[in-house]
């Protein structure tokens, strides 16, 4: 397994993948998704390639000043990995190549948001060592 820099070419790989585990097609989506992380830091967003194949990706950046976390954070936005290659510590290699990107930015804490309805996700999270914050998520609906 490789563990490499997301590049724009990865584009139609990482849309694939979100279509195995989402069920919908949206490259547009990840297009903008990927160019952002690009163009705020190329080196900390993630992929995982096994024979060639991107079968996993794990975006995200260092942030200060978020929720009044002043101090810089290393910020899991999100991953995700070939439902076919799950159970081969993708998701793990990901994260680790990850954390170190973090660190040589300054951080010295990584977060992310989970949603309820999402338990495989908090489970991976839970088995890397994470535990909840003091942070609590509201949501205000603006309907039309």
């Amino acid at each position: 397994m490789k563990i490499r820099p997301v590049e724009d070419l990865d584009l139609q790989d990482i849309a694939g993948i979100d279509e195995a585990i989402s069920g919908s097609y949206r490259p547009e989506t990840w297009e903008k998704r990927i160019m952002y992380y690009i163009r705020r830091d190329p080196e900390v967003s993630q992929v995982a390639e096994i024979d060639g194949k991107v079968v996993g990706f794990m975006l995200g950046e260092v942030r200060g000043g978020e929720f009044g976390l002043e101090e810089p954070t290393g910020w899991v936005e999100v991953l995700g990995v070939d439902p076919d290659c799950r159970g081969r510590s993708v998701g793990r290699r990901l994260a680790e190549e990850m954390w170190s990107r973090f660190r040589a930015r300054g951080a010295t804490t990584v977060r992310t948001l989970v949603d309820e309805e999402m338990p495989g996700i908090a489970k991976f999270f839970d088995a890397l060592g994470f535990e909840p914050a003091a942070v609590t998520s509201l949501v205000l609906r603006l309907d039309d």
